[in-house]
């Protein structure tokens, strides 16, 4: 309890935050299961699967772009509470007809949305926050998250084979609540502003400025965004080769499997979160960075040797998780103190649109490799690009200190 003491002091939004991303994160059923819902209701090969993917990332590109720039020049909550009304519908119209690929598109429009949401529910994070607890307020967050995650992979993976329904049933009464909260709790949208020399990174430019041509002027930046792009590549086979290779050689089981996994992973979360962000609050946002990585290739290395061994893929996911962890309390907190307040939103969205296009990318090669090559083949490829990143972060640590010396004072 001592550790979820550092939580106290915080803003009032962002407590109301923490708890609508609790209850929509409670009743998420069908996405950790989308990979499996292609590939045993719809029969999908996994190169196919890959390309659903893919052109799901296409179609949300110009979608995540226009969710940034609407964050930037109107009320966030707004935003927000809008596209939630639109995936509630989509998710209760799923669930009263049968799996098929045009339900399959309703729910793609559901997601669609949600990621329009994505860069005005990241920027609000920041904007209630100061430079100085902006870690806590997004590990604050990331908790939350997890803490409504935990139990609906298992469940999911339950209703899997005979009540999928329900779950997308599920998924939009939970929207729905979340969205009540935030609508009737949020009501001050105005940007804390840090008493801090560190604060000064944040200060406000021109709104019409290019977010692109800042991006360029400044490296760290631009590095960070290409490294949080490749790693989330990486992160992606989570939900995408793992459940390909439980379903492979545990069939009926494999989903089953999957869903506890994934339900551990949470728990993980919910056990470490503070923990972690406690104990490293002294470590450089670069080093937890570079730390997350390691763990998650550490983590995938595990599976893909002991696959075969129920317990070593739990084993696994607790080394993945750990390191999900250290990226997840570091990557936003890291970006968002070194960038100005009036492109948050912009900024949030052009890596969220490289993040889905690079993991698409990869999932389509990825996928190739497993139809041709295999299971372990595939794997390889994902490793070596994760040693990438981490030669990446190296070099971005590097650029860090030298240009934004007022953290390493």
């Amino acid at each position: 309890m001592n550790f979820l003491s550092q939580y106290k002091g915080l803003r009032r939004e962002l407590y109301i935050l923490l708890v609508g991303r609790m209850m929509t994160n409670l009743g998420s059923m069908v996405w950790p299961m989308f990979t499996l819902i292609l590939s045993r209701k719809l029969g999908f090969d996994a190169t196919t699967i890959a390309l659903c993917m893919m052109a799901y990332s296409i179609v949300s590109l110009p979608l995540a772009l226009v969710g940034g720039r609407l964050a930037d020049r109107y009320n966030k909550r707004n935003i927000i509470v809008f596209c939630d009304l639109v995936s509630i519908s989509a998710f209760i119209y799923c669930s009263l007809v049968p799996i098929t690929i045009s339900s399959i598109l309703v729910f793609s429009i559901a997601s669609l949305f949600q990621a329009v949401e994505w860069p005005s529910y990241d920027a609000l994070v920041a904007d209630f926050s100061t430079s100085e607890n902006r870690e806590k307020a997004y590990s604050l967050s990331y908790l939350g998250g997890n803490l409504g995650f935990v139990l609906a992979p298992t469940i999911g993976g339950i209703l899997f084979n005979n009540y999928l329904n329900l779950s997308f049933l599920i998924n939009g009464i939970s929207i729905a609540l979340s969205t009540a909260l935030i609508f009737f709790g949020i009501k001050d949208v105005h940007r804390e502003h840090s008493e801090q020399s560190q604060g000064s990174y944040e200060q406000e430019i021109e709104s019409g400025a290019s977010a692109l041509k800042w991006l360029r002027s400044c490296r760290v930046a631009l590095i960070f965004v290409i490294i949080t792009a490749l790693t989330e590549a990486v992160y992606s086979m989570y939900n995408y080769l793992i459940p390909l290779d439980m379903t492979a050689i545990y069939a009926e089981r494999g989903s089953l499997l999957y869903g506890t996994m994934s339900s551990v992973n949470c728990i993980v979360v919910l056990v470490s979160t503070a923990l972690v962000t406690s104990l490293f609050a002294k470590m450089k946002e670069t080093g937890k960075i570079m730390a997350g990585e390691i763990l998650i290739l550490c983590g995938y290395a595990v599976f893909l040797v002991f696959v075969k061994i129920p317990v070593m893929c739990y084993v696994a996911i607790v080394i993945f998780t750990w390191g999900e962890i250290f990226g997840a309390i570091s990557q936003s907190p890291f970006i968002t103190r070194r960038i100005p307040a009036s492109h948050r939103g912009r900024i949030s969205s052009i890596r969220q649109v490289l993040c889905s296009l690079t993991a698409a990318l990869v999932q389509l090669g990825a996928g190739y490799v497993y139809d041709n090559l295999g299971s372990r083949a595939a794997w390889m490829c994902i490793l070596g690009l994760s040693a990438i990143s981490i030669l990446l972060i190296a070099i971005m640590s590097a650029w860090d200190r030298k240009d934004f010396k007022a953290f390493y004072r």
